[in-house]
């Protein structure tokens, strides 16, 4: 469809975070007119799209009349009203990913049921409305400690993920409807970005292993290709395939996987969207999950997958005692080693352990990159004034 590569065509983005601001950066290179919804006016993607709509993606009015600007509705975020994306999809709007996939993966409970209904491995679990019926559970013997509770709904980044190892941990259960799984005993946590487009062709990326900060509980770094053997590396492929496919959903789609001490390969959860976990593919692979995004949603052929060189992704966080406007420190070391690729999105203030920022580092093999790796993260510091 050559008429979507033109200025005339206007691609809605909702949210207007850094993925948002990747998108466009990737969507730019095809003369594509971006617009973007978002309730910040100082958000990564406003000084990036060619017009920018100030209001809340979780309203419904706003995303709607958003909408009636562009000719096509994505997000780079999943917190978005259903029901508006229900009326545009009725009204002839097309919207990728659908509504139908979004409004599974928005809440962690319908998540689950779907891949225990689709026969996906994931983690036992159970669905509670309630602190008081999670409690009573347990002194029923229902749940076994240790467990993970999360929230159904808005949780992103650690937020809204609680690990209860005993009873002296009771007080930090959620009163909120809520997933409570099994503890699973992990040996390696991993990713797969999944695309897929209309014609039903769907491509994935390498494997990535991810490596999370003990005290932010996010993605501190991944590496590129992960130290997994070949019968893990198919499970963890054909396991995203399937999610894709079992969605019936268009566009990008970032599955998180645990790799156990047992050597099975199970379901964490997804994202509908571009995701941290695929940020090193810009420099490392033939065709950037953000491009990939496009090609889906834009239903072209999908570009290749193949890795160019192998790579580690360190996410720049503000520091712990960060809080106030953003200053970097180390930008000048990184400038000078090579492969070291720095993206900063633009955040006008910084918080411990906000995402500011990443760095991705290649290599002629990943213990190089790991090497340099170590010496950018020794150096590179997300600071406030």
């Amino acid at each position: 469809m050559s008429q979507k590569i033109s200025s005339d065509f206007k691609l809605g983005i909702i949210g207007g975070g850094q993925l948002g601001k990747m998108l466009i950066q990737a969507a730019s290179r095809w003369d594509i007119t971006t617009y973007v919804l978002d309730p910040d006016e100082n958000c990564s993607a406003a000084n990036l799209c060619t017009k920018y709509f100030k209001g809340s993606f979780k309203n419904y009015d706003d995303v709607y009349q958003f909408a009636q600007q562009v000719d096509l509705v994505t997000f780079e975020i999943e917190h978005v009203n259903i029901d508006a994306l229900n009326q545009l999809t009725k009204e002839g709007k097309i919207v990728h990913p659908s509504s139908k996939a979004l409004a599974i993966i928005q809440d962690k409970g319908l998540q689950k049921e779907f891949y225990a209904n689709n026969n996906f491995p994931t983690a036992a679990f159970n669905l509670y409305k309630t602190k008081e019926e999670v409690l009573k559970a347990i002194d029923n013997k229902e749940i076994a400690y240790p467990f993970v509770q999360k929230s159904r709904k808005e949780g992103y980044d650690g937020r809204g993920v609680v690990v209860i190892k005993s009873v002296a941990e009771n007080h930090k259960i959620f009163d909120t409807p809520s997933v409570i799984e099994e503890a699973i005993n992990i040996e390696k946590e991993l990713a797969v970005i999944v695309a897929r487009n209309n014609k039903n062709e769907i491509t994935s990326f390498p494997t990535v292993e991810m490596e999370f900060s003990a005290e932010a509980n996010l993605v501190e770094q991944l590496v590129c290709p992960s130290a997994i053997s070949n019968e893990v590396e198919e499970k963890a492929q054909q396991i995203a395939k399937k999610i894709i496919a079992a969605l019936d959903m268009v566009g990008i789609l970032a599955v998180e996987l645990f790799l156990t001490k047992t050597g099975e390969v199970i379901v964490n959860e997804v994202a509908p969207r571009p995701h941290n976990s695929g940020h090193h593919t810009i420099e490392s692979c033939y065709t950037s999950q953000f491009e990939q995004h496009l090609r889906a949603i834009l239903d072209f052929p999908l570009g290749s997958t193949k890795l160019i060189q192998p790579s580690i992704m360190l996410n720049i966080l503000g520091e712990a005692d960060a809080i106030g406007k953003i200053t970097y420190e180390g930008i000048d070391e990184c400038m000078r080693t090579e492969g070291v690729n720095l993206h900063i999105y633009g955040k006008r203030d910084v918080k411990p352990y906000r995402k500011m920022g990443h760095v991705t580092i290649l290599g002629e093999n990943i213990e190089a990159a790991r090497i340099k790796a170590a010496q950018v993260k020794k150096v590179l510091k997300a600071k406030s004034l």
